[in-house]
C-alpha cells in the first residue's frame, strides 16, 4: 500500500520578471535621466 503526500503549502508563484530582466530594468533606470538633475562643474 502506498501512501500519496498531499501538502498544505501554496505553489510558489512564479515572478514577473527573470533575474536577467529584473537587471536590465535596473540599469536602464540607473542610466536614465529621470531625476533631471543635472551637476555643473564650475
Amino acid at each position: 500500500m502506498s501512501k500519496t503526500q498531499q501538502s498544505n503549502k501554496e505553489t510558489k508563484k512564479q515572478s514577473a520578471m527573470s533575474p536577467k530582466e529584473k537587471k536590465q530594468a535596473k540599469q536602464a533606470k540607473k542610466n536614465s535621466s529621470g531625476s533631471g538633475v543635472t551637476i555643473v562643474p564650475r
